[in-house]
């Protein structure tokens, strides 16, 4: 979210950065006139004021009190308390629209990324090992988990619908092989702090990550009954959680620490529930694009000047997890027409899947700026009894498991049918080195 006063101030270098995005929002000019209204209403309440307070001065200097100066005197100054109060009241429903158009106001790019007015346009930094050839038809990840036994979407589709998938045997321990993994080097050696947060979440949490108010119907809601809300916290709404990046971060909302503690650095696994508004049609076979999926997230909270540096070294740690697991990727940055509603700045990481002759996101790594921070009054002094300062928040998958499943089974697939596994997780599979057809 932006600053009010910071926006009005620069107003037309805030419409050319967002204008950066593409289409600049048709609520700015909304906003602009809001702020003029808000600015000569501040003026007029002030006015008001003063006239009020030298009014109770010069009224307190009559002696008779019951003189008809002194009554006319206090019937101006009712008029004046009246009239301040029903601007106070005007002022605060500007105020109130002020930030309801903020919230919907995506937030302004890094001066360091790339223009650009869509996907296509996105600059490829760097790929990472090589393609792996075949002499034979690669198979894509459903017909090689389907055909060991390691994906069951047939059970999916009966317990639960379209789009959720049953994993079996080695696939489900793949699945949690990866997880402690993926765990084990973010906290063992990149230093993380590991957190299990709740799997449900409070709107006012969605709101501080930026999910709400833009992308509700992306979201599962959680009905409530009223025995629920005697118990629990009423008048806030629960929804499955979308990603660990809510909970995680939402765990500094409303907090001051301590600047000499930066960086705070956490991660997280979590299942995630995602409807997938708007995506009918797309990513309909396999485990691309599922309500529900599991991930790794790591979460970096920094200093507003070393926002880039502690972006890249998060980048970093999530590269590292598809470097030891032998996996070919690539690093791309995303244009500005191509960056997520809360994001400054984002790299993605994206996996060769053969499978589809095409890389696909593995892991997304946005640095937000304070804009996260402001929606969650999260803050950090940088020196004692200094002035608090916004954080600026940095986040990203390290990695999506199910698309890391999905990545080895197609990446490691023999001949034969059969599936290599990394050496890196040979460990955590109990020593297995391959799985093959029963």
């Amino acid at each position: 979210m932006h600053d009010l006063r910071h926006v009005t101030e620069h107003f037309e270098e805030f419409r050319t950065q967002l204008g950066r995005r593409g289409k600049v929002p048709e609520a700015l000019s909304r906003l602009e006139e809001l702020a003029r209204s808000r600015r000569e209403g501040i003026t007029r309440v002030e006015g008001l004021r003063k006239e009020r307070n030298d009014a109770s001065s010069a009224m307190a200097q009559i002696a008779d009190k019951k003189s008809e100066e002194f009554a006319a005197r206090r019937d101006s100054l009712r008029s004046l308390g009246a009239e301040i109060k029903k601007l106070e009241v005007e002022l605060g429903e500007v105020e109130s629209t002020l930030q309801g158009i903020l919230a919907e106001l995506p937030n302004t790019p890094d001066a360091s990324a790339p223009d650009g007015g869509g996907e296509e346009e996105n600059v490829v930094l760097r790929v990472v090992g090589e393609k792996p050839e075949y002499d034979f038809e690669p198979k894509d990840h459903v017909d090689l988990g389907v055909g060991l036994g390691l994906l069951d979407f047939e059970a999916g589709a009966k317990i639960s619908g379209a789009r959720f998938v049953v994993m079996r045997g080695l696939g489900a321990r793949m699945e949690r092989a990866l997880m402690q993994f993926m765990l084990d080097l973010h906290v063992d050696e990149h230093g993380y702090e590991e957190v299990w947060p709740p799997a449900l979440v409070k709107d006012e949490a969605l709101f501080g990550t930026s999910q709400l108010p833009k992308f509700s119907a992306d979201l599962f809601r959680i009905a409530k009954d009223a025995e629920w809300e005697k118990e629990n916290d009423a008048g806030h709404d629960l929804f499955l959680c979308p990603t660990a990046e809510v909970p995680v971060t939402n765990m500094l909302a409303g907090d001051i620490v301590d600047g000499q503690k930066l960086p705070i650095t956490m991660t997280a696994f979590t299942p995630c529930f995602r409807s997938e508004a708007g995506s009918y049609g797309r990513d309909t076979r396999g485990m691309i694009r599922q309500h529900q999926f599991d991930k790794v997230e790591l979460v970096r909270f920094v200093r507003p000047e070393n926002g880039i540096t502690e972006h890249a070294k998060l980048v970093g740690h999530a590269e590292e997890v598809l470097k030891r697991l032998g996996l070919h990727y690539r690093v791309v940055e995303l244009c500005t027409g191509d960056l997520s509603f809360a994001a400054k700045k984002c790299f993605d990481l994206e996996v060769w899947l053969p499978g589809q002759s095409a890389y696909r996101e593995i892991s997304s790594c946005s640095w937000f700026g304070d804009f996260q921070a402001r929606r969650m009054k999260a803050r950090f002094r940088p020196e004692p009894k200094a002035k608090p300062q916004m954080l600026h928040t940095i986040n990203g998958s390290g990695l999506a498991i199910g698309r890391t499943v999905v990545a080895i089974l197609e990446q490691y697939q023999q001949a034969d049918g059969s599936i290599f596994i990394p050496e890196a997780l040979r460990p955590y599979m109990g020593g297995a080195e391959r799985i093959s057809a029963k």
